[in-house]
């Protein structure tokens, strides 16, 4: 009988592994994005359909057949922290990252009410949520939202900055207060709340963080000087903690939303949206959800863990 060479042998190993992995009845793994290891996916099952031959030798190949039944392991939710969640861009994104099955901080600054229903309503799309009332331009505040997810639910995967304010007003004629307000809680607020929470990610060295930038912080915009001010070094902010955490595991990615269907965008006269929407190709404003769906994609998706430090406009093709 002739002797295997080393290439034979390879391949004979490999045939041997993939009928075992064929006779086991189970569960295979799947990347978790989340955890950064190897969790079973429930509900699948290996069947061989295919071969092929290598140097003589047969090697089946498993693929994927659904499976009705199967035991499945728990895997736990990843607790996320959204700020600025009460309406808006905030909102659609708790909804989105609660009906995924996450569990939710809900955080608000003055909408008590409105951050409830929040939460009662990612508790109805089978989520858990709780509410945080705190300012996180301010660093004790800050400190005891992560306190408070921690506590609860042991740990921070997500964080979500979404939190701001606009002070508009063209700068010849802008206040200082002006300016300050903005550029503390839009700023300041997203550094406060990242260093807080990338403390408990370096810990587990996982963790994902979506900053919510503005297309204003790419071109500027008249009458918006502090604005475009935070969001372009909201930007800046991404980059670099994106470049410092990425050793321990940690994405840091950002968002850029253009027009964005809201309250404000309501009470635009005619004439005014008329001129926005000359200026996206596209020719409609953006949809709040729109904007969830991107930021899900990046805080939960196994097909964005290979994604840091970039920012991502979502305009209609406003600045292409």
């Amino acid at each position: 009988m002739a002797s295997l060479t080393g290439s034979n042998c390879v391949a004979l190993r490999t045939a041997n592994s993939a009928v075992a992995a064929n006779r086991k009845i189970g569960q295979i793994r799947q990347w978790s994005p989340i955890s950064n290891n190897l969790r079973p996916l429930s509900g699948l099952r290996c069947r061989s359909n295919t071969s092929f031959s290598s140097n003589g030798v047969r090697a089946q190949v498993a693929t994927l057949e659904e499976a009705g039944t199967g035991a499945a392991q728990k895997v736990e939710s990843p607790v996320v922290i959204v700020t600025g969640a009460s309406r808006g861009i905030g909102r659609a994104i708790a909804l989105s990252l609660g009906k995924a099955g996450c569990k939710v901080l809900v955080n608000y600054a003055r909408s008590s009410k409105e951050a409830e229903e929040v939460s009662k309503e990612i508790e109805a799309l089978g989520g858990e949520a709780l509410t945080y009332g705190g300012d996180v331009s301010n660093e004790a505040d800050v400190n005891s939202m992560i306190k408070t997810a921690v506590d609860a639910w042991g740990t921070v995967d997500v964080l979500i900055n979404n939190a701001g304010i606009t002070r508009d007003g063209l700068l010849m004629r802008m206040k200082k207060s002006q300016w300050q307000e903005v550029i503390d809680l839009n700023l300041t607020g997203v550094f406060l709340c990242t260093q807080a929470a990338a403390k408990v990610m370096m810990k587990n060295k996982k963790g994902r963080i979506v900053n919510i930038a503005s297309v204003v912080g790419l071109v500027g915009n008249v009458g918006q000087a502090n604005y475009a001010a935070a969001k372009a070094g909201v930007i800046g902010l991404t980059k670099t903690v994106a470049k410092e955490y990425s050793s321990r595991g940690i994405t840091v990615n950002a968002v850029a939303p253009g027009f964005i269907a809201s309250d404000m965008t309501a009470k635009l006269g005619k004439d005014i949206e008329k001129k926005i929407l000359e200026t996206i190709p596209l020719g409609r404003y953006g949809q709040p959800e729109e904007v969830a769906g991107l930021v899900e994609f990046l805080a939960l998706n196994q097909a964005s863990s290979y994604i840091t430090g970039q920012v991502f406009t979502i305009d209609g093709g406003m600045v292409m």
